[in-house]
């Protein structure tokens, strides 16, 4: 093992869960926690800074997201090893996550027992996707999932419209929206439109739709 100490980043808008990080790592002198971050933008300016060995990072934050900051980090820096840190288990934001080339996805839940594994894995250059995360993300990729005009359709139903308004913002028929919500309702296996989208919003189908 390198006498070097990886170093970390941690990303996440609430300060207890920074601060709860920084105490289980107290115990690890081969991590070292070289910098914090409370929104996206920090996380970008930080990065760029301090170069860390591995990022954690909350998805749900005010301004710039999670997702956001992932991109635009990666964009600049290629060989950047980020982690999701997220109160959040559904696939679509796994898959979001994923789709951002993050390197893995931690549940804050789960931090005490699995967060200096992860760390480990992440820094010898191995993704980490916990079992339940797994099988998710493998469920999104292989199933059939909501076309973007499907997921345009569920978001602004989620917003409370009914099937004219939706038509007459996306320029479509109100028949067409009908045809839309019950392909969605068979895809989601949902009762009605109102446990459609609360599906959906379970599992960060319309996250950033809306």
């Amino acid at each position: 093992m390198s006498d070097i100490p990886i170093r970390l980043l941690v990303v996440d808008d609430h300060p207890l869960l920074r601060e709860g990080i920084a105490a289980v790592l107290e115990a690890h002198p081969d991590i070292e926690l070289v910098g914090e971050a409370a929104d996206g933008e920090q996380a970008v300016a930080r990065f760029a800074e301090l170069r860390p060995d591995v990022t954690l990072m909350d998805l749900q934050m005010p301004g710039l997201s999670g997702t956001e900051a992932i991109r635009t980090i990666r964009a600049q820096f290629a060989d950047a090893c980020i982690a999701v840190l997220t109160t959040y288990s559904g696939d679509a934001r796994a898959l979001q996550a994923v789709q951002a080339s993050a390197r893995g996805y931690l549940l804050k839940n789960m931090l005490r027992k699995e967060l200096v594994t992860a760390i480990h894995s992440l820094a010898a250059g191995k993704r980490y996707f916990p079992d339940p995360i797994a099988s998710e993300l493998l469920a999104a990729i292989t199933e059939d999932g909501l076309t973007p005009r499907e997921t345009l359709v569920l978001a602004r139903a989620a917003q409370g419209l009914g099937n004219g308004d939706i038509a007459a913002q996306l320029a479509i028929s109100e028949d067409t929206v009908k045809g839309h919500m019950r392909s969605i309702m068979t895809k989601l296996k949902a009762r009605n439109r109102t446990h459609a989208v609360s599906i959906a919003l379970q599992r960060g189908i319309i996250d950033g739709w809306q």
